[in-house]
């Protein structure tokens, strides 16, 4: 792999388009988006952290006419590389007012963008969010569970392990929850051959200090930005929220 572009991005040497079985995600996670954004008062749609533009692409497949923002050059690389469809724009969530114009029907934030936005940031964030959006448009948010994570100590997230030509590429995510409510996010890749020697090598480790982002702290965010939320759910398929059990905090949420 080349040296990356930008040494200050986290996420500049992560692929996550080989790292993540995309095809079966999408299909999984399809009902519950086409129904979360069935009421969407345009088609124009945000894709807020799109990284490599997967769930963009397919909403733009759904007929949204889709802007997906990244603060990694790196993902939008990859995304523009897939071809044309959505525009992807470059811009920190927390100064998206000054990258897009709206007014947009919908949002979508997936994958666990929000917690690189701490308090502060976050009511940025909203804000320009709030005015950007038509009256009633529909915002989907998803973040991991971080009531689960911060309560029960977790350090790790499953792993994943992609074949990729004659070797095979194994993605992990260690985490270090810590005391003041945030936590250390290492994503690291390794290049895996069994038979040779050395079998593992690490290609890629960052540091990445994220806000762990509790239910009643997002929820009562939203509200002060004047957003109504609808529902929470414990994944996209619909799934109750346990604040022990599930893996991930699915907010729908209203302008």
């Amino acid at each position: 792999m080349s040296e990356p572009a930008d040494p200050t991005d986290p996420y500049s040497r992560l692929s996550y388009r080989r790292l993540i079985a995309w095809p079966a995600r999408i299909q999984r996670e399809a009902p519950f988006l086409r129904e979360a954004l069935a009421g969407a008062p345009s088609r124009r749609l945000l894709d807020l952290g799109c990284g490599t533009g997967e769930h963009a692409r397919f909403l733009s497949e759904e007929g949204f006419e889709v802007t997906g923002v990244d603060a990694s050059e790196a993902q939008l690389e990859q995304a523009r590389e897939a071809g044309p469809g959505p525009e992807f724009v470059k811009v920190d969530l927390a100064a998206l007012g000054a990258a897009v114009r709206g007014p947009f029907g919908a949002a979508i934030s997936l994958g666990n963008g929000l917690p690189h936005l701490f308090p502060a940031e976050m009511a940025l964030f909203l804000a320009d969010l709030a005015q950007l959006l038509e009256p009633g448009a529909p915002v989907l948010f998803q973040v991991l569970n971080y009531d689960r994570i911060l309560d029960q100590r977790v350090t790790s997230l499953p792993l994943n392990v992609r074949e990729d030509d004659a070797e095979r590429v194994v993605f992990l995510r260690l985490m270090d929850p810590r005391p003041d409510g945030t936590v250390l996010f290492n994503p690291t890749t390794l290049r895996w051959r069994p038979g040779e020697e050395p079998p593992v090598e690490v290609v890629t480790g960052k540091n990445v200090v994220l806000k762990a982002w509790r239910r009643v702290e997002l929820e009562a965010t939203l509200a002060a930005a004047g957003f109504r939320v609808e529902e929470v759910f414990g994944g996209m398929k619909r799934e109750a929220w346990d604040a022990r059990a599930s893996s991930d905090t699915v907010v729908v949420a209203r302008r």
